[in-house]
């Protein structure tokens, strides 16, 4: 069992965020589930793989080869995957993982996070989505999810594929229910494939 983290590559203002991250790795960790994530060294990225390696568990990072040029991969790991674009960097997360955690991080985080709620909301994998909403840095957010709701654009049922949590043992739980009141759809291997090209 692996679950896949996104989170910011800087530490944003809240010692609160950095905290999170510590906790969710040592969680995973002595949950027995594997950390898949960006494969940085810095931010908010290198702090849940610090804290899940030290406390024995099983850590893959993903980056593309010109990020790891840039020195911001995390040399410390032993299993450290080189590809050569985001896209393909995405793909290879999702396909090693069973589940997906979005702590705080900006952009890239919130771009990654969509992008596998759709899929699940499209069928195309079963795997539970949460959001470790630290410090309320995603309450904002979660009231805008709301709205798009009542604005008929996206349905109850779909909005609440997202699970959300304040502490990372309780979001581990959720996701551990969460998962089976998802659906698969026997394309799904087809649809990760077809991501690698």
């Amino acid at each position: 069992m692996r679950y896949c983290v996104f989170s910011g590559s800087n530490n944003g203002r809240k010692p609160d965020y950095v905290s999170a991250a510590k906790r969710l790795g040592k969680a995973l960790a002595t949950s027995g589930i594997g950390l898949v994530y960006g494969g940085a060294s810095i931010g908010l990225m290198g702090t849940i793989a610090d804290a899940a390696r030290s406390n024995g568990g099983e850590v893959i990072g993903v980056i593309p080869r010109a990020l790891a040029e840039n020195e911001v991969a995390h040399t410390g790991l032993a299993d450290l995957r080189i590809v050569e674009t985001m896209h393909e960097r995405k793909a290879l997360m999702a396909a090693l993982s069973d589940g997906f955690i979005a702590l705080p991080g900006g952009l890239g985080t919130l771009e990654e996070l969509f992008e596998v709620w759709t899929w699940a909301q499209l069928g195309y994998h079963s795997k539970p989505c949460g959001l470790l909403d630290t410090a309320g840095f995603y309450r904002k957010l979660e009231s805008f999810l709301d709205h798009v709701v009542d604005e008929a654009f996206v349905t109850a049922s779909h909005r609440n594929i997202l699970l959300v949590e304040e502490d990372a043992e309780a979001l581990l739980s959720a996701m551990a229910k969460g998962s089976a009141t998802l659906k698969s759809r026997s394309e799904q291997s087809d649809f990760l494939g077809a991501l690698r090209h």
